[in-house]
């Protein structure tokens, strides 16, 4: 009897080929056969981060119409137009192809913003399930808002008591919203997202019980994975690499689908680091913060005083020059931290020097950070990282949010104040240390072979093999 053989394509952004391509390596363990499928812009990038790829993965690309990559002064709409366009005949042809290899597919996963996929699948009748790259969490209130809340979350005023609660949720304030849905954050060149997230949960309510992976596990979002009574929500994360939390595959150490080139020195400094004395900052593979931010966290990390490892990307696409070129203060900095254009994070996050992480609690790091036990400067900027921030400080009690001012800058004092109670040692930063310390116990647990992740997981292969 064949095995069981998923396809899975993925968004070819960095926050979501991560997440993706260590879900496929994880399901070729488990002796799933996996085509995985994106642009040809990020496979050439999957290529060159890892080598032979066709060790129980078939790599498909196809292209998006940016076959050098999307700038951000692109247009956004056009792109996702392309993308839907071109990468829907790609399935068909690759779905049809392999059965015509000898290898059905069985089963189609797609990643966020691609729900035109599971149109595909029910086309060529193959299940199809959306591999979800954000918290449980975030899903139900995209399930809400399109379900009945939505004419009361925009509505919300100035008013800053101004609250929301959710069918098994905690309270939410406006910030703890993703930006998408506030009627301050909808527009703009993002504003194709949130109807992409509609179409998702349009696609899954016109299933029955469709089953949706979410890269989480069950300890960490209990009420979360089963708020949705009309959805099965299955926790099989935290999809990282074997090395740093199961053990199974010691040599996967590395996603291997950097889209950007990484530094190499950066761990001979850490080296030369005393124990939890360091602060990482990154702001992820997106955002790109003004100059009177950038000012204002460089003149906070120099007021500590404590050494400092900060990612400032250098975005090539844009064809301008070193972000760090913006800065005020690059000498001073330069002296006390160091600044670095890309690094492997999850080296950086398991390093013994490092004492806490500024995170802007996009979801694959603010996940990495809690199954690598390090404490948190919850620094939110748009989508789903508000929320991120809130079960950082008030749920799952790993790390501190940063106030904004009502320009939506934060100052250096504040910064200051996050870092210093994070790393002075006292009273709430043992708390901090002691609850990190217990969600990367639970991260591990999970992925374990009677864990949840690993039992959630089989479970799930087990009905592709009934399939």
């Amino acid at each position: 009897m064949a095995r069981p053989h998923v396809l899975l394509i993925t968004f070819p952004a960095q926050g979501h080929i991560n997440p993706s391509l260590t879900f496929a390596k994880t399901l070729n363990r488990s002796g799933i056969e996996v085509t995985f499928v994106t642009s040809l812009y990020a496979q050439r990038h999957i290529v060159k981060g890892t080598g032979d790829i066709t060790n129980g993965i078939t790599f498909v690309a196809f292209s998006d119409g940016f076959d050098d990559g999307f700038k951000i002064s692109d247009d956004h709409q056009k792109h996702m137009t392309e993308i839907r366009n071109r990468g829907s005949e790609a399935l068909r042809k690759t779905i049809l192809a392999r059965a015509e290899q000898g290898h059905p597919v069985t089963c189609l996963v797609y990643s966020l913003l691609l729900p035109w996929a599971a149109v595909v699948a029910r086309e060529v009748h193959i299940p199809s399930s959306v591999l979800w790259i954000q918290t449980a969490t975030v899903l139900n209130i995209y399930y809400s808002y399109f379900n009945g809340y939505g004419e009361e979350i925009s509505n919300t005023s100035e008013d800053p008591s101004w609250a929301i609660q959710l069918p098994r949720l905690p309270l939410l304030a406006k910030r703890d919203l993703p930006s998408l849905i506030l009627p301050s954050g909808g527009g703009g060149q993002h504003s194709f997202a949130l109807s992409l997230f509609k179409e998702h949960i349009e696609t899954l309510d016109a299933e029955t019980k469709p089953k949706v992976l979410v890269n989480t596990f069950d300890a960490l979002e209990p009420d979360a994975l089963k708020a949705i009574e009309d959805y099965e929500l299955i926790g099989i994360g935290p999809l990282m690499p074997s090395a740093f939390l199961d053990g199974k595959d010691p040599l996967d150490k590395g996603v291997g689908g950097d889209l950007f080139h990484k530094s190499t020195d950066y761990l001979q400094w850490l080296n030369s680091k005393p124990e939890s004395s360091v602060v990482y900052v990154s702001f992820g593979s997106l955002s790109t913060l003004p100059k009177v931010q950038l000012d204002e966290i460089a003149k906070g990390l120099l007021e500590c005083g404590r050494p400092f490892l900060w990612v400032i990307r250098v975005d090539e696409n844009q064809g301008g020059g070193k972000d760090n070129d913006k800065l005020s203060c690059l000498e001073e900095l330069e002296r006390l931290g160091k600044l670095v254009p890309w690094c492997s994070q999850l080296e950086v996050l398991i390093h013994p020097s490092l004492g806490c992480f500024m995170t802007h609690c996009g979801w694959n790091s603010t996940l990495e950070s809690l199954a690598c036990g390090v404490p948190m400067v919850a620094f939110p900027l748009w989508t789903d990282q508000g929320t991120n921030a809130k079960l950082i400080q008030d749920v799952w009690s790993t790390g501190l949010r940063v106030n904004t001012k009502e320009d939506g800058i934060i100052e250096s004092d504040e910064i200051k104040r996050c870092i210093r109670t994070i790393m002075d040692g006292g009273e709430k930063s043992r708390e901090l240390r002691k609850n990190a310390r217990k969600w990367k116990n639970s991260a591990m647990e999970a992925m374990q072979e009677d864990g949840s992740s690993t039992k959630n997981l089989k479970a799930f292969v087990e009905e592709l093999g009934d399939f």
